[in-house]
């Protein structure tokens, strides 16, 4: 079993070397050895690959425990958090939040808050599909339409081009590609299979990192059939 320390800072106001202290004067006392220190100075809107979350989980190993200072350090929101949590917990990776300890996943009642960390992270993607329909919706009865307007396609553009935007967001909140089929197709006057989306994610470069790193996450929620 290894032990290992996430710091994250976002601003030049931050000091890494506190939470460096922060996670080393919390191991001396439990007289725990950190076996590496995975450290970036990036902001919570930065992606999951710059903010060296996708370096944190392959390093992790079951068995192993992760100290953190406290559980905003972790993502860029709190679906983000929860699903980080999530995947390390199926891989059974024990979580520390120093500053939070009521949080962590190390002490009896850890198999408590995982569910309860499960439980609010399937109903936030609830919200989000949900925020997302009423938006459109909003949007149709405005008068406004959807999609690429009638005559505008050129050799130059794919059809999903003007909703990468849309898809990157969707695939780091962890929504399947299933679920984000129906939400930009809803969008298009033509509507686009599955195995269209799988081609144009697998065709770009962006999309496709942050869909091999669900892949690395393993998790159920985010599982996605092949075509």
């Amino acid at each position: 079993m290894s032990v290992f320390g996430y710091i994250r800072v976002s601003s030049e106001q931050q000091n890494l070397e506190q939470q460096k202290h922060l996670l080393l004067s919390y191991a001396q006392h439990q007289k725990l050895l950190i076996h590496k220190f995975i450290e970036v100075e990036a902001s919570s809107q930065k992606t999951q690959k710059e903010r060296k979350i996708d370096i944190l989980l392959s390093n992790l190993h079951e068995g192993d425990s992760l100290l953190v200072s406290e559980l905003s350090r972790l993502g860029r929101n709190m679906l983000e958090v929860l699903n980080i949590i999530n995947s390390l917990a199926e891989n059974h990776i024990n979580i520390v939040f120093i500053r939070q300890p009521e949080l962590s996943t190390n002490g009896s009642h850890g198999n408590l808050l995982l569910a309860i960390y499960s439980y609010f992270a399937q109903t936030e993607r609830e919200f989000i599909s949900a925020r997302t329909k009423q938006g459109l919706a909003a949007i149709k009865a405005s008068g406004r339409i959807l999609g690429r307007p009638k005559g505008s396609k050129n050799k130059k553009g794919r059809v999903l081009d003007p909703f990468k935007s849309q898809v990157m967001e969707y695939l780091q909140l962890d929504l399947s590609i299933a679920s984000i089929v129906k939400i930009i197709n809803s969008q298009l006057p033509k509507k686009l299979t599955y195995c269209s989306y799988i081609y144009y994610i697998q065709h770009d470069k962006d999309l496709l990192d942050a869909l091999e790193m669900r892949k690395s996450k393993k998790s159920p929620v985010s599982a996605d059939l092949p075509c």
